[in-house]
């Protein structure tokens, strides 16, 4: 590992943490050379996961996007971060656990939907409104009814 103040190649490990997720390992380092210290963050690269778009177009799976997706639709709502955030993890543990190159938007909203229906009923019909594209007012109360209908059986 290259120091970043000397940029002398060896250093010494003096401390290693695992983050609580258990996805990275922090190391605390000294320099050999110039012995100032520094930190490194080490995670396991994943493999690359396409997204293929309705319009059959592909791009590299980005998490942010999923996360901007759900921080939009939970927005002025009382989702704590904690949530959504392991909403995102979820998301991506999914997608990247199938061990496929590609998957589809399709997979990729309905894991969010899946996600946002336990998180927040408004949250899930925003989400719901913009990912099907709704049309009008009656798909909105079709999406509703159904909310309500489910939160009755529970009671």
């Amino acid at each position: 590992m290259k120091c970043i103040y000397c940029e002398c190649t060896s250093s010494k490990v003096i401390d290693s943490r695992v983050s609580e997720d258990g996805t990275c390992v922090r190391r605390r380092r000294e320099c050999c050379g110039c012995g100032r210290r520094f930190t490194t963050h080490e995670v396991v690269e994943q493999a690359t996961v396409f997204v293929v778009k309705k319009g059959g177009g592909r791009q590299e799976f980005d998490i942010n996007k999923v996360r901007a997706g759900i921080v939009k639709a939970c927005e002025k709502r009382p989702v704590p971060i904690v949530k959504i955030e392991r909403l995102v993890a979820e998301v991506a543990k999914a997608v990247n656990a199938g061990g496929v190159s590609e998957i589809t938007t399709e997979k990729i909203g309905n894991l969010v939907m899946e996600g946002l229906k336990e998180i927040d009923d408004v949250a899930y019909v925003r989400y719901c409104s913009v990912y099907q594209e709704f049309k009008d007012v009656e798909t909105f109360m079709t999406k509703i009814s159904e909310i309500l209908n489910k939160n009755k059986q529970k009671k």
